[in-house]
Parts: C-alpha cells; sequence; structure tokens
C-alpha cells in the first residue's frame, strides 16, 4: 500500500477543514487579546505611564501570538488553494486594509516611545488603535459577507472571475458580524488586562469588558435571527462525491432559506458550539462583574471557541459559497489540494503543531505576572 493510502480523503479533507478552525481559533484566542487591548488603549488608559502598562502587558507576547495567523494563510494556501485564490483575490483591498494595520502595529511598538514628545506618543497611541480596530472589524465583516456567499464564479476552463466591490462587502449583515467580532475581542482583550494589570488600568478594562460581553452577547443572538430569517444559505441539491476531483464545477446548488440551520437539525451535538458561545460570554460578564482574575480570560476564550465553531459547523460542508453562481461554491469536498498533498501537509502539522503549542506555553508560564508602574519604569530597557 502507498503510505498516503493509510489515510483515505475524505477523512483527509475533513481533518484540513477542522485544522483550519483550530488554526483560525488558535489566532483568535491569542492575537485576539492583543487586537483587543489595542482597540481599548484610548478608553482604558488616559496617561503615558496607564497606557506603557497597558502595551507592556501584551509586550513579550504578540509577535509570537502572530504565527496563528500564518499558519492560517499557509494552510489556506496549500490545502485549499481554490479558496485562496478567490479570496486574496476578491477580497483585495480588504486584506490590504488588514495588513497595513497589522503592519502598524508593531511600527508604533517600537517608535512610540523613541521620542519625548506627548504629541509623537499620542500619535502612535492612535495607530495602535487603528492596528486593533481594523483587523478586528474586517475579520467580522469577511465573516458575514462568507455566510451570505461572495460575488465569484468558475468559468469552464476554471478561470476566477470576482464581479463584487470593495464597499458591496460593507452591507447590514456584514458590519453586524463586524461589530461582532469587535466586541468579542475587546472582551478578550479586557479579560486580559484585568489579569495582567493592577489599579485604574485593570478597573477601567472591567469596566469596558462588561459593556463588550454584553454586546457580544446581544450580537451573537441577532447574528443568529438574521440567518433563521432573513439570510438565505446554500445546499448541494447533486450527489456528493466525496472523494472526487477538485471540481466545483461537478455539482448543483440552491439557495435555501433554512441550510444554514439544517446541520443542526441532522446532528443535534453541533448545538454544543453556539451554546459555548454564549454561555462563554455569559461566563465572563458574571466573572466581569464579580472581579474574579483569571475566570473572564477562559470564559472569553470559550465564547471565541463557540462563536467562530459556529460559523464553521453552520455552513459545513461549505467553506466559501458563491452569490453570482452558487454551483461555484467552494466546498470541503471539490477545493482541495491533492490526497498525497493533504497526507504531506498532515505529517508536517503532527511534528511541528505539537511544537508550536508547547514552545507557546512556556513562553506564558515564563513571562507571567502582572505589569505595573515598577514593570514599566525599570531602567533596564525591556519595557515599550
Amino acid at each position: 500500500m502507498i503510505l498516503h493510502e493509510l489515510i483515505d480523503y475524505e477523512t483527509l479533507r475533513i481533518i484540513w477543514w477542522l485544522l483550519l478552525g483550530v488554526l483560525l481559533i488558535a489566532f483568535a484566542v491569542t492575537d485576539g487579546f492583543d487586537l483587543g487591548i489595542g482597540a481599548l488603549l484610548p478608553f482604558v488608559a488616559r496617561t503615558d505611564t496607564e497606557r506603557r502598562i497597558a502595551i507592556n502587558s501584551i509586550g513579550a507576547t504578540w509577535e509570537g501570538n502572530q504565527v496563528w495567523l500564518i499558519l492560517g494563510g499557509g494552510a489556506i494556501f496549500a490545502a485549499w488553494p481554490p479558496l485562496y485564490a478567490v479570496s486574496f483575490s476578491g477580497f483585495y483591498l480588504a486584506m490590504f486594509a488588514i495588513l497595513f494595520a497589522l503592519i502598524l502595529r508593531p511600527v508604533a511598538f517600537k517608535y512610540r516611545s523613541k521620542r519625548d514628545s506627548a504629541r509623537w506618543k499620542a500619535g502612535w497611541d492612535w495607530a495602535l488603535f487603528i492596528g486593533g480596530f481594523v483587523p478586528s472589524l474586517i475579520f467580522g465583516v469577511a465573516v458575514g459577507n462568507v455566510l451570505q456567499g461572495v460575488p465569484f464564479r468558475f468559468a469552464d476552463d476554471m478561470r476566477i472571475y470576482y464581479e463584487g466591490s470593495f464597499f458591496e462587502l460593507l452591507n447590514p449583515y456584514a458590519l453586524l458580524c463586524g461589530l461582532l467580532s469587535v466586541a468579542m475581542l475587546t472582551m478578550h482583550g479586557a479579560a486580559w488586562l484585568q489579569l495582567k494589570t493592577n489599579g485604574i488600568v485593570a478597573e477601567r478594562a472591567r469596566s469596558y469588558g462588561i459593556m463588550a460581553a454584553l454586546a457580544t452577547i446581544v450580537l451573537f443572538a441577532l447574528g443568529g435571527l438574521a440567518l433563521w430569517y432573513g439570510i438565505d444559505g446554500y445546499r448541494i441539491t447533486s450527489e456528493i462525491n466525496t472523494i472526487g476531483p477538485s471540481n466545483p464545477l461537478l455539482k448543483t446548488v440552491d439557495h435555501a432559506a433554512d441550510a444554514w440551520l439544517s446541520n443542526y437539525h441532522s446532528h443535534p451535538w453541533m448545538m454544543i458550539a453556539p451554546t459555548m458561545g454564549f454561555l462563554g460570554a455569559i461566563a465572563a460578564l458574571v466573572s466581569m462583574l464579580a472581579r474574579r482574575e483569571l475566570a473572564p480570560l477562559l470564559f472569553s476564550q470559550l465564547a471565541i471557541i463557540g462563536i467562530i465553531s459556529t460559523v464553521g459547523l453552520s455552513m459545513f460542508p461549505f467553506i466559501l459559497p458563491s452569490s453570482l453562481d452558487p454551483r461555484s461554491s467552494l466546498t470541503v469536498w471539490d477545493a482541495s489540494s491533492s490526497h498525497m498533498t493533504l497526507f504531506i501537509m498532515l505529517v508536517v502539522a503532527l511534528i511541528f503543531l505539537p511544537i508550536i503549542f508547547l514552545y507557546t506555553a512556556w513562553v506564558y508560564r515564563v513571562l507571567w505576572g502582572k505589569i505595573d508602574t515598577n514593570t514599566v519604569n525599570d531602567k533596564s530597557g525591556h519595557a515599550y
């Protein structure tokens, strides 16, 4: 038997769909609180010392947290080439805005304290706000558009045509999802600040975290109601070949009002995901009200896992539906790389992902502890 045939093609496709979800969730759970703190910075920290405390709460780990975004992009490129081609070309301006904001963030970290000027520092503080708020919003807007379907199609020669525009992405439902993303990551950032800081910064973070948790609960509920009553989903109407070639045009797809809810009817265990989303946000809210330190962070992580998983499970097996030509929609069964490629990637992932997890855990263990005035005023020069 050839080695890669130890795992059949269908199973490999599901494994890589799951791994893509794991990578995206890992990015949201780790770098999510970095983005949330950036979005909160003008509000929770009002003096230079307070802002340095907030910045240094993530100063030692934010670079490492971005590895999950890189891994997610790499996984899309190698495991789901059509998805990479459509999303990175169709969402070009949105991707550019995200990259600009993410590039602006490290520049702000490095240059903020290079001059002893209040105006200089304030400018870089707003750059950090942009670096946190803009990606948080656009990631959510992208998810909202994916749930509605993206205006692309494949020609018979498999050439991709995208017929949308940047401003069409900013539709009401997508903006609702964008606000949910901002609220969710702001809640997460506030929970991190409550754990890592003391005094007025932690107290302000708690106040804003309570509001963000409430907003997360309300917006998540509104998003679900919109899917139930107003947003049509997609359903494969032809025979499904789970081990067939990666050619989206070999199937037929129709719009259906309840398509994104059908998986929950067929597999009730999937209700675990939205339940985790709601209960995690509610528990984060309660624990913030009770002035707990670690619990809000753990529960906000649970909420993030539940909310992101809800999107993936609702859409399965779709990964990028097409509103222009439903037949061109990309699914788990017709948008993957070859059997051999997925197997080789899985072997590599099984070797390196545990190393990354262990190294990340070790870094957080070594750098555990609170950031306070003494930390940022330490003359050793390690603080931003």
